[in-house]
């Protein structure tokens, strides 16, 4: 279920690379090198231990003698090319370890840390301590981790093969897409390249905004069962399906799918062989939960759940101790709101009402945007100093809703001088019928990251970026504003689509 959620593997899967950037160093004996503390850090320890095919230095840091964050640096024994790859994490975990040993394999020295939180991506119980939320972690997790694994991961490589590197990159999604926003946001210097895909921009609103379908069930008295919700997706899909041009199953554009679920009311539908029929409350349900949070005033506050996307994480409903339907909520959600806003990690978010969750939705934003919020939109510094960012979102997205991510694009273009000065330099893709970083039957990008190399480094942005999906569907992907567009021929093939 983590492996879903928190998308573990997907760096290993953009990671190829053909074209050296440096012939290959030779590296000194696997031993702890001498490393500089980052501002307002001082350095713990320094360990060496070699591993199959790379030396691991792990430097030990705190901030107030109580944190005790470690960012692990993996150095290849031969074939380094002089690239730095750095490492983001998901959910509440800062870094992703395993990821390690496949960035030594394209050849990047790599970089990776724990923020001194937890690595189980679910674990908050680092967050309260007396009633109070850690600041100190706090900050580590949100943003001051990541530039540090920049600092640390240059300063350990540089002086482990005796020579500057020559270029580094940022690889992340989910919570690493957001932290790669970050750094673009805070430390635009950090890294030449940045490929932070579903990012949790706007973390403030998101972590709120994605409770959203449990307080509407638990407020409504109604919990549509898998089945009832799994036809609501059929239905969407099969309206809006041929929109495009082509029907293929997937939804290209959900925000532009206007099927009402009231026209499903009184339908029958079968699960392990109980009849349901589809009643007026459940499409109201469903009506809700597509639309997205509304304040009391009915004003939208985000992005709702696409429709096609399914349901399971956000909206999903299970049988309770006495066997009725229940909503457990988004566990990320739930824990923003029980250990971050409540300060209390027991706290029930089933018993919200509707003006209980706007006010949370405002407490979040205005107790933590400056800390976590990673929404400003003014990257004319991470532009100046000559970087360079990809991403790419699902259209299918089930946790993340990918309106955020495209309201934050727009804001960014509004400040920055609209969509082709921004596309200089930041360029973002929407990838129809993808889930959350991968998955979900359409064509996901196949070498993202290369895209994003030669782009660095020969100066060559990218037109599209080829993706292919697990059964062999081929289609490239194209930088907003403009989109794919079937144009004829066989729609399992890249050359049936054209950017329009």
């Amino acid at each position: 279920m983590k492996r879903l959620l928190f998308a573990a593997a997907v760096p290993f899967l953009l990671t190829t690379v053909t074209q050296p950037a440096a012939s290959a160093a030779t590296p000194a004996p696997c031993a702890a090198v001498a490393v500089p503390a980052p501002s307002g850090a001082k350095i713990e320890s320094v360990q060496a231990e070699h591993q199959p095919s790379y030396c691991l230095i792990t430097v030990t840091l705190t901030h107030t003698g109580s944190d005790h964050v470690k960012v692990a640096v993996a150095l290849p024994d031969t074939g380094w090319t002089g690239r730095l790859q750095a490492l983001g994490g998901s959910a509440y975990a800062a870094g992703n370890f395993d990821a390690l040993a496949p960035a030594v394999k394209d050849g990047y020295a790599a970089v990776t840390t724990d923020a001194g939180v937890s690595l189980d991506g679910l674990d908050t119980s680092w967050a309260v301590k007396d009633g109070q939320v850690d600041r100190t972690l706090l900050t580590n997790f949100a943003t001051r981790s990541v530039h540090e694994e920049a600092v640390i991961g240059k300063a350990v490589t540089q002086r482990y093969y005796q020579r500057p590197i020559s270029y580094s990159y940022w690889t992340g999604c989910s919570t690493g897409g957001r932290q790669g926003y970050s750094e673009a946001q805070k430390y635009p210097e950090d890294f030449d390249g940045i490929l932070a895909n579903a990012p949790a921009v706007d973390w403030t609103q998101f972590a709120v905004a994605t409770l959203w379908p449990q307080i509407v069930m638990n407020q409504s008295h109604d919990f549509p069962s898998t089945c009832v919700l799994s036809a609501f997706r059929t239905a969407a899909v099969q309206a809006c399906d041929a929109k495009d041009g082509v029907t293929n199953g997937i939804v290209d554009r959900p925000d532009e799918c206007s099927y009402d679920p009231r026209s499903l009311v009184g339908t029958k539908v079968v699960c392990d062989g109980h009849e349901f029929t589809v009643t007026a409350a459940d499409a109201e349900v469903m009506r809700k939960i597509w639309a997205g949070p509304t304040d009391e005033h009915g004003r939208r506050l985000w992005a709702g759940l696409p429709k096609g996307a399914d349901f399971t994480w956000l909206a999903g409903t299970q049988p309770g101790p006495d066997g009725t339907l229940t909503a457990p909520g988004f566990p990320v959600a739930v824990k923003w709101v029980q250990s971050f806003l409540e300060k209390q990690p027991a706290f029930d978010t089933s018993k919200l009402t509707y003006a209980q969750y706007t006010d949370l939705f405002r407490q979040s934003v205005r107790e933590y945007d400056a800390v976590i919020g990673t929404s400003d939109p003014d990257l004319s510094a991470f532009r100046w100093a000559g970087g360079k960012l990809i991403t790419f979102i699902g259209a299918n997205d089930q946790l993340i809703p990918p309106g955020g991510t495209l309201s934050y694009r727009a804001q960014v273009e509004r400040t920055m001088g609209g969509a082709h000065r921004v596309n200089d330099f930041y360029r973002l893709f929407l990838a129809p019928g993808v889930e959350h970083c991968f998955g979900g039957g359409g064509p996901e990008p196949t070498n993202a990251l290369g895209a994003l190399v030669d782009w660095v480094e020969h100066g060559k942005a990218p037109a599209t970026l080829a993706a292919a999906s697990a059964d062999g569907k081929t289609r490239d992907l194209c930088p907003l504003p403009r989109v794919s567009r079937y144009t004829g021929g066989d729609p399992a093939t890249a050359s049936s689509y054209r950017c329009r």
